[in-house]
């Protein structure tokens, strides 16, 4: 019997190895990890992975369709999980461009190959097959002081990167409903860990506290987010795909929301109990406000309820115990932290 292979896209970025840990760890799959190898892109978060036969890396765009035909005719995935993106808010107001062409582009160029590699299956196959769009909460815009995001909250993206996402999900869903491909769509919020790539706020505080450097927030600090350690997160689009119901969406949040500042403090806190400063004085004094960020949502929360009732997820991590594994990570991790930060990981 032919073992079951699964397409990972971005399979070798934050989110995505992750994925691609727990899937050879945990399951029989064997994984086909497409990733372009931006600078987001490390394949050393796959170090462990270089002699396993059911990991096999192609360094291959989601925009060129002639190589997704190619990988689709060769491998015979029963299934995608989309995880290839543009994602940081920042680089997205500077430069938007690169958000339209992999996220909207990307996504209807891979969704196409899908679809005609799902046409030629027999029928059997293409009812078990599976396309899983991975999105985020900020499609959702910016929630008040009150209330959560659910599967039904309407659109309301600010951002150049929430716009292109919101933009990929509708195109999913119209794919979906317009040529019968077997859909799933995922948003997610804010995710931490091991092996993220600093230029998002918990491993530039916890890189810049060590490099004795300022600690940035964006204005007051007071901006909400609803934080999820990433195997969490792993598992639950594991759980998604193998069992989730074509043609749906599902929330996927951590049940931890922290204003900006506490995360700060808290991982001030940490390092200062793990690695206290030489001069004796706390991480804290390295804070740093800065001018806020343009269209800056002001708070995010999920209502993860629906995946609890009908798929029975919870994290299994709450903010303590998540930032205090994702500290202890970086600190035992110079090698990779330095590699990243030269762009040796790069060559």
């Amino acid at each position: 019997m032919r073992r079951q292979t699964l397409f990972i896209t971005g399979g070798a970025g934050f989110i995505g190895s992750a994925l691609v840990r727990l899937l050879i760890a945990e399951t029989e799959w064997s994984v086909v990890n497409i990733d372009k190898l931006t600078y987001a892109g490390n394949l050393e978060s796959l170090a462990m992975l270089r002699d396993e036969p059911r990991h096999i890396f192609s360094r291959s765009d989601i925009g060129d369709r002639a190589a997704l035909d190619r990988l689709f005719a060769e491998y015979h995935p029963a299934g995608v999980i989309h995880l290839a993106a543009e994602s940081h808010v920042d680089r997205s107001i500077h430069g938007p461009a690169d958000f339209i062409a992999t996220n909207i582009v990307g996504t209807y160029t891979l969704l196409e190959a899908a679809r005609g590699y799902w046409n030629g299956l027999p029928p059997a196959e293409q009812e078990s097959f599976r396309f899983h769009h991975v999105s985020t909460d900020e499609v959702y815009g910016s929630l008040g002081t009150e209330g959560l995001f659910s599967e039904t909250t309407p659109y309301d993206p600010s951002s150049p990167y929430s716009a292109s996402k919101a933009s990929s999900d509708h195109l999913v869903r119209a794919w979906q409903r317009t040529y019968g491909l077997p859909t799933l769509v995922t948003n997610c919020s804010n995710n931490y860990g091991p092996y993220q790539f600093p230029e998002k706020l918990i491993p530039v505080v916890i890189l810049n506290a060590l490099a004795g450097k300022p600690l940035p927030i964006y204005g007051k600090g007071d901006n909400v987010r609803d934080w999820l350690y990433v195997d969490d997160h792993a598992r639950a689009l594991r759980l998604i795909f193998e069992r989730g119901q074509p043609g749906e969406t599902y929330n996927i949040g951590g049940h931890n929301e922290k204003t900006n500042l506490e995360v700060v403090d808290a991982l001030c806190a940490l390092l200062d109990e793990l690695r206290p400063r030489s001069d004796g004085k706390s991480y804290l004094e390295q804070k740093t406000f800065v001018a806020d960020r343009p269209g800056h949502d002001r708070r995010y929360a999920i209502d993860a309820g629906k995946i609890q009732r009908e798929l029975g997820w919870t994290p299994r991590e709450d903010f303590d115990s998540g930032s205090r594994k994702t500290v202890e990570w970086y600190l035992a991790n110079n090698a990779w932290v330095n590699n990243v930060i030269s762009g040796e990981y790069r060559q």
